[in-house]
């Protein structure tokens, strides 16, 4: 194969109720998406029969992380309006985090987990791309 770098990429999803903490438009508001996410991986070798990963098993390990911010509402941890406002609703699922939900960080988050969800096997995840809508999209890589 040659000088070839080859990567395979699994397609995620998942939805969430989120506001960009400080924005100066429309996203100020709280507002949900159904967000697609992408993560691409990369090994130094393919597996025995030519795989990089089985897609199954970047499933199974990034779904498991994206299940908890399924159905629940991203909040910047310095938002203590919207965290109060979700709050007064009772059985609300709210995921509390060190950065504002913008696309950009919830991709570079993917990526820092991804040795701890990788650990045990040789693959290493190099790209993931959060697809907010289908015309607006962010990108972390590994550098």
């Amino acid at each position: 194969m040659g000088n070839s770098t080859i990567t395979c990429t699994r397609r995620l999803t998942f939805a969430a109720g989120h506001r960009v903490f400080g924005h100066e438009g429309k996203c100020r508001h709280l507002h949900g998406h159904n967000y697609a996410v992408e993560v691409t991986a990369r090994a130094p070798r393919l597996d025995r029969i030519g795989r990089v990963v089985d897609f199954g098993v970047l499933k199974e390990r990034f779904s498991a992380a994206l299940e908890e911010w399924d159905h629940g509402f991203l909040v910047f941890e310095k938002d203590t309006a919207a965290l109060a406002a979700l709050g007064q609703i009772e059985g609300q699922k709210i995921i509390s985090l060190p950065f504002n939900p913008t696309a950009e960080n919830l991709a570079s988050a993917i990526l820092d987990q991804a040795p701890a969800l990788l650990f045990g096997t040789e693959v290493v995840l190099v790209r993931v791309v959060v697809h907010e809508t289908e015309n607006c999209r962010a990108e972390a890589n590994l550098a």
